[in-house]
């Protein structure tokens, strides 16, 4: 069984429990594909550049960044650069043979780009042009179907390879959880989102209210109605990954000792692929948002 790790990118969130667990998995003989986010080190570095990150509001009603040339660049340059290479990095010190990638190599990650975004600014709906963002609509699970066999971790990362109208291709922006989900989906693992909190709360701001499992559509629809935020974005991500082969989805706290460990022996928020039985599939109310962001 293979399964996918996504380690959140936010300022608060430790990789290293997840690293020295990686490990264990894979001296146990499991094949992991470790995803990542940066949101919080593309801001730092796009305003020690003299940038503002920039974020909008979707009709919808969900945030998210919106990816100006500038903010591509730096993406291209923190996310594949420094934050991939310090895990692949931090794997190869824990004995793991580790191999970085993004979204554009070999394919790995692709879909159409989206230059131009629907935003809600003042109450009104407006066009937003110049995004460098997209929508993944295929994984090139071969590529890392051969790495798994030749006994390397895989560790990939935004950006995806965007098709322009023209037929050629740009590097663009895709928000990271969805990503591990499409990831998750292509190869029908497991995935575990790892993240500040315990998972997904009733009452966002009380830890207690944790909701420890979803197995119905009902209970889908209860942990939809509940995200609110970063949260929001992981829920889609976790049924986007059930819709597209995942077996489950476990949203669950990176910081605790043995954080995969933890989260395979009942921590965190549990979705079974369950939860779209006799729902058909349906969108949720909270859709996916015209803007992607990590």
């Amino acid at each position: 069984m293979t399964t996918v790790v996504k380690v959140g990118g936010a300022r608060a969130v430790d990789p290293a429990g997840a690293l020295a667990d990686v490990a264990t998995l894979v001296d146990a003989g499991e094949d992991v594909v470790l995803t990542h986010g940066g949101s919080t080190a593309v801001d730092e570095t796009l305003e020690e550049l003299g940038e503002e990150p920039t974020y909008v509001e979707t009709p919808g009603g969900v945030v998210g960044r919106f990816t100006d040339e500038r903010a591509m660049d730096v993406f291209k340059m923190v996310m594949p650069g420094k934050l991939n290479t310090d895990l692949v990095e931090g794997l190869q010190n824990e004995g793991v043979n580790a191999v970085g990638l993004s979204g554009t190599d070999g394919k790995l990650l692709e879909g159409k780009r989206k230059s131009a975004v629907r935003v809600l600014e003042d109450g009104t709906k407006k066009i937003k042009r110049g995004d460098h963002s997209g929508t993944i609509e295929s994984v090139n699970a071969d590529l890392l179907e051969t790495l798994l066999a030749g006994g390397y971790v895989p560790v990939v990362s935004v950006p995806v390879l965007g098709r322009e109208k023209d037929g050629g291709f740009t590097a663009v922006n895709a928000d990271a959880d969805r990503a591990a989900a499409a990831v998750a989906g292509a190869l029908g693992a497991d995935l575990l989102i790892l993240t500040d909190v315990e998972g997904v709360y009733e009452d966002p701001e009380d830890p207690s209210t944790l909701i420890e499992e979803a197995t119905t559509p009902a209970d889908l629809k209860r942990i939809e109605d509940a995200a609110e935020g970063f949260m929001t974005k992981k829920v889609m991500a976790a049924r986007e990954s059930l819709e597209g082969g995942a077996s489950s989805v476990v949203v669950s706290d990176a910081n605790v000792d043995e954080p995969l460990v933890s989260a395979v022996e009942g921590a965190g928020t549990h979705v079974s692929a369950s939860v779209l039985e006799a729902d058909g599939g349906e969108e949720s109310a909270n859709a996916p948002p015209e803007v992607d962001a990590q």
